[in-house]
C-alpha cells in the first residue's frame, strides 16, 4: 500500500516592508504624511540568514536598527546594497509590534537630513553596513527647522 500526499504544508517565510513618514514643522503641526512599501534586498536576507546561525550559536547580536534618508528617486530594487545620495543616518528605536512585525522608528530633527527626501534604508551599521530594505516615495521637503519620522515596519509572514 502507498499514500500519496494529498497537501503539501506551506513551509515558506516571506518579508514585507512598510514604510511611515511624518514631517511636522516647528510648531509640531503635521506637515506632511506617507505610507509605503519596498523592497527587502537580497543582501539583507542573507544578512538574516546569517543572524539566525549566530544567534543559534548565541554569538551575535542583532544591530539592524539605523535608518538613513536620501534624495535619489530612482526606484528600489532588490540588488540595492546602499541609498543612492544619502543625506543622514540615525540610530532607531526597535520594539516588536505584533504578528511577526519587527519596527525601527528613528528622528530626523531640525537641521538633520535637509532637504528633497523621497528614499529610505534600513541597515545593520551607522555607516556601511547591510541595507535590508529601501523605500522611495514621492518627494517631502524637509525644511531645516521641520522634524522627519520614518517608521520601517518588517513583517515574516
Amino acid at each position: 500500500m502507498s499514500f500519496k500526499r494529498v497537501h503539501e504544508p506551506d513551509q515558506s517565510v516571506t518579508l514585507r516592508g512598510k514604510w511611515t513618514l511624518e514631517l511636522r514643522g516647528p510648531d509640531g503641526q503635521l506637515k506632511d504624511r506617507r505610507v509605503g512599501s519596498n523592497v527587502i534586498c537580497t543582501n539583507g536576507k542573507e544578512y538574516l540568514a546569517s543572524f539566525l546561525n549566530s544567534a543559534a550559536a548565541a554569538a551575535s547580536t542583532f544591530t539592524m536598527r539605523y535608518i538613513a534618508i536620501g534624495t535619489d528617486s530612482t526606484a528600489e530594487a532588490a540588488a540595492n546594497t546602499a541609498l543612492g545620495t544619502e543625506l543622514a543616518r540615525h540610530t532607531g528605536t526597535v520594539s516588536y509590534v505584533s504578528n511577526q512585525i519587527y519596527q525601527v522608528k528613528a528622528t530626523f530633527a531640525t537641521g538633520s537630513g535637509t532637504g528633497a527626501i523621497v528614499e529610505y534604508g534600513l541597515f545593520s551599521s551607522s555607516t556601511g553596513g547591510t541595507m535590508l530594505a529601501r523605500d522611495t516615495e514621492s518627494v517631502i521637503n524637509k525644511g531645516a527647522n521641520d522634524t522627519l519620522t520614518v517608521v520601517a515596519q518588517i513583517t515574516l509572514s
